[in-house]
């Protein structure tokens, strides 16, 4: 039996996945993780925190495998998905030389003016958030001199795992700054003050890294002949996970937020409107989020409250609101402006209509997400996957099926199931090559 573990760090745990050749999922595991720490001002947090929780995720999994295979000595390739844009310092041992930047610190404009002075236009490096900036910032601290590696929150798990620092994937360097046409770091970085002897080697998605080290391998059981695979970021992860594999197929996250993933022939870029593109096994995922989604629905209505109504929603009419759902003032997709202002009036006096008119709202805007991308140069799209909570509401998926007009289904677009599907394929590339 060969098997094919994928990792998945997210925000609030760490989850596992074990796949076979058919990618039929034969085992998972959890372990949750701590909310970071923003005593400094920017969420935090120390990168042993993670490798805890995955120790305690893969004693799990073992303990799960146990009843259908040998464990964990019969994985044969492994990958590893984070955060995008959760960045740390390591030494050349691989021990963190300062805490670990999350993906959602900012504010750091001091950094933001260095890299603005040299970086192009359409730089996703550009903005007080940006990881680049996250980096710049760590490079000031007083460890920082001790660092070795700059690496991405996969990128040290996958390295501890292997016992091979120095390498991240295409996907998590993107938002560092990365040059995906040129194959290569930009040559403004060391005049923004870039250190370049940090930086890693960029891999392909699913390339080899390495094969498990000795350490990890007396540490969980692994063999040492165990494929340690390049990874991704979480959200990439997730759309591998819902299984879209071709050019026009897209995945929509109902979450707090909306987010959308259209899979494309070609690369389309906006950084006005947050809209970039993955280099994906030979293809592009084209994205952009709206800050639309659950959020806003959470001001007027409670879960409970919107449970309770669906029953009395009528998916197939029209309510005629022209409502744009927003938890508060601002927009950033498809619409970049953040003075731009919500609309949820006139309120219906009935709750049903009104709930309904605000999920037509954001259907709407899913659907100028994906006009957007087309209008840019990506492939139409053809069929849609859904996850996060939105995605078990059975009416709001119709209401999106006649707004939108596309077929679509429910995913639970594990992003650990994403993560296993690179390892494997890192597997078979591996075989075919040798």
């Amino acid at each position: 039996m060969s098997l094919f573990l994928g990792i998945d760090i997210g925000t609030s745990g760490i989850r596992s996945a074990v796949i076979d050749r058919t990618e039929s999922l034969i085992a998972s595991a959890e372990a949750p993780l701590p909310a970071p720490d923003d005593a400094s001002g920017f969420p935090t947090q120390d990168p042993a925190i993670w490798w805890a929780a995955l120790s305690e995720c893969l004693e799990s999994l073992a303990s799960e495998l146990a009843s259908v295979a040998s464990g964990l000595p019969e994985i044969d390739a492994m990958a590893v998905d984070g955060t995008s844009g959760t960045i740390l310092l390591a030494d050349a041992d691989l021990n963190p030389v300062t805490r670990a930047l999350m993906y959602n610190a900012g504010g750091f404009r001091r950094e933001a003016e260095a890299i603005e002075r040299f970086a192009e236009a359409d730089s996703l490096a550009r903005g007080p958030g940006s990881t680049l900036a996250r980096l710049l910032r760590l490079q000031r601290a007083g460890e920082a001199e001790d660092a070795r590696h700059a690496l991405h929150q996969a990128d040290w798990i996958a390295a501890n795992l292997a016992g091979v620092a120095g390498k991240s994937d295409e996907n998590n360097a993107l938002k560092l700054g990365y040059d995906l046409i040129g194959n290569c770091w930009p040559a403004w970085f060391e005049a923004a003050g870039v250190r370049m002897d940090i930086l890693p080697e960029i891999k392909p998605v699913g390339d080899l890294l390495g094969t498990v080290s000795e350490r990890s391998a007396n540490r969980f059981g692994f063999s040492v002949n165990a494929l340690v695979a390049s990874g991704t970021t979480d959200g990439n992860a997730a759309f591998l996970g819902s299984g879209a594999s071709n050019a026009g197929e897209g995945v929509t996250s109902l979450g707090t937020t909306l987010t959308i993933k259209l899979l494309s022939e070609c690369p389309v870029v906006d950084p006005g409107r947050g809209i970039y593109s993955h280099r994906l096994f030979g293809m592009w995922l084209a994205g952009g989020a709206s800050n639309s989604g659950g959020g806003a629905l959470l001001k007027f209505f409670s879960p409970e409250q919107m449970s309770e109504l669906e029953a009395r929603l009528d998916p197939d009419r029209s309510t005629g609101a022209d409502f744009y759902p927003l938890p508060s003032v601002g927009e950033r997709f498809p619409v970049a402006d953040p003075e731009f202002r919500p609309l949820h009036s006139p309120r219906p006096e009935d709750d049903a209509e009104f709930f309904q008119g605000l999920l037509e709202g954001i259907a709407k805007i899913e659907l100028s997400g994906y006009r957007a991308l087309e209008q840019l140069g990506a492939n139409a799209v053809t069929s849609i996957r859904t996850s996060g909570g939105g995605a078990a509401n059975r009416s709001w998926t119709r209401i999106r099926r006649r707004i939108i007009g596309c077929d679509i289904t429910s995913s639970p677009a594990s992003a650990a199931e994403g993560s296993a599907r690179i390892a494997k394929r890192c597997w078979t590339n591996h075989f075919k090559r040798n």
